[in-house]
């Protein structure tokens, strides 16, 4: 799909050069038709994906060559986020995305509502990544609101063991599949960052040349926001990274409270053990064969080296 901006714009009919050219998951005939159009080789989603920066950042006769990874939420058919790819030059600005983004949508309303209409390319492009950085903001806020919740339930909540051992371990797991989660989602959103950084600075400097003049005020305050967004989200992965230490010490206590009750119940179990195979012998000559209370006694001495090792233990507060 191919979107105009301003909206009637298109080079093909003779109109007013389009000042963004919006490509959102062309077709090999769009492709084509931007190529022949604006003189630019549009990079394919392969292209997108390379992590080399030589790759990503290039300088061909004063265009802007591109890509950095999105921090957005992956479509629910595939795993990982397509990446986003510029083309900046003095004249347009050609995006290349394979999702839908309610940052290009943004943007794109500024064109339709009148107020605010970028004046270049260069324009475009700046309010693009405020915009980008706003969402970013939003999700790290989302993030941090789920972290502390799930901090609030881990060091908050009350003890679940004893008669809840299973519910415990249960809601631990589900603790730490969240953890993991958390985890993963601000590793996307951390490549997001950097890769808009790179963007950005490589922008700045290959301003003055073919490109117009970038707006330093605009520029200093993108390069601001972002920094801060780095230190936020590292600020989060940290905590991400205490919770999760946390959530494997208190499965690690899980794991010696079942291995104290088993140790627990084997010693308890020796002695009475030691007793009935004592009185279970074939020896011809055994005097409490021979008693009239021999099996009462036989079943006091049982019950009674089975209680004194747990009456030791409670008192010793093993339990």
């Amino acid at each position: 799909m191919l979107r105009f901006y301003p909206a009637g714009s298109d080079q093909t009919a003779g109109t007013t050069p389009p000042l963004w050219i919006d490509v959102f998951d062309p077709s090999a005939d769009e492709v084509a038709q931007i190529e022949k159009m604006t003189g630019a080789m549009l990079p394919s989603m392969g292209a997108l994906s390379e992590i080399q920066a030589s790759r990503r950042l290039r300088n061909e006769h004063g265009v802007l060559y591109m890509s950095t990874p999105s921090a957005a939420m992956h479509p629910e058919q595939s795993q990982v986020t397509p990446p986003l790819g510029f083309v900046l030059s003095r004249d347009r600005l050609i995006t290349v995305r394979f999702m839908a983004l309610a940052t290009f949508d943004a943007v794109a309303d500024k064109f339709t509502s009148g107020r605010e209409t970028p004046k270049s390319s260069l324009d475009v492009f700046v309010l693009l990544c405020e915009e980008i950085v706003d969402r970013v903001a939003d999700i790290l806020e989302h993030l941090a609101g789920e972290l502390n919740a799930l901090a609030v339930d881990t060091f908050h909540a009350d003890d679940t063991r004893g008669r809840h051992t299973a519910r415990s371990n249960r809601l631990l797991r589900v603790q730490l599949r969240q953890v993991g989660r958390l985890g993963d989602r601000l590793s996307e959103v951390r490549d997001g960052i950097q890769g808009l950084a790179r963007v950005v600075a490589y922008t700045e400097q290959n301003c003055g040349g073919g490109l117009a003049q970038a707006p330093k005020s605009a520029i200093a305050s993108l390069h601001q926001d972002i920094h801060s967004l780095a230190e936020y989200e590292e600020q989060l992965a940290n905590k991400v990274q205490f919770v999760l230490d946390a959530l494997v010490g208190l499965i690690g206590i899980v794991q010696n409270d079942v291995i104290k009750v088993l140790t627990i119940v084997s010693i308890a179990g020796i002695p009475p053990t030691l007793v009935a195979g004592i009185y279970g012998m074939n020896f011809k000559f055994m005097p409490e064969y021979g008693w009239p209370w021999g099996y009462p006694y036989a079943w006091a001495a049982i019950i009674l080296s089975t209680v004194v090792p747990l009456i030791w233990f409670k008192l010793k507060g093993w339990f």
